[in-house]
């Protein structure tokens, strides 16, 4: 999977409770750490997901999640998320998330995402979500 065309990077540090008893980064830690920089990704185009909840009603949830583990990610390692959108529809979007130590990749996801209101219902992404992603 290459990301050509970033759209966020985030870092993090591996403490050591993100790993396992054998001093790898523990498989389901993975999840939280594309969640957090899916997170981000948003941060910094403007939108805070507390507060679409709060003033629009809306959230996003996962449907869909794919992984690829490709090699462990350990105890003090620096690793970096690369997150951009790969597309997006009415309601739904795919997100390419690579998690990478240095320029060795370590894992591979492929995360899609609903737009729903505070009754689970799927709605359509916000306009201004969209602008500014057009930009």
């Amino acid at each position: 999977m290459s990301l050509p065309d970033l759209g966020h990077r985030t870092d993090y540090r591996i403490y050591y409770e993100d790993t396992d008893a054998a001093g790898m980064v523990y498989y389901a830690n993975y999840l939280k750490f594309a969640e957090r920089a899916r997170t981000e990704w948003l941060r910094s185009l403007g939108f805070e997901q507390s507060l679409l909840l709060k003033d629009e009603g809306i959230g996003f949830v996962v449907h869909h999640c794919e992984i690829d583990f490709l090699k462990p990610a350990k105890l003090d390692d620096l690793i970096t998320l690369e997150t951009r959108l790969q597309e997006l529809g009415k309601v739904r979007m795919t997100m390419q998330q690579v998690v990478k130590r240095g320029d060795t990749i370590l894992a591979e996801l492929s995360v899609g995402l609903a737009c729903v209101d505070r009754n689970s219902k799927p709605v359509r992404w916000p306009q201004a979500l969209i602008s500014a992603l057009e930009k």
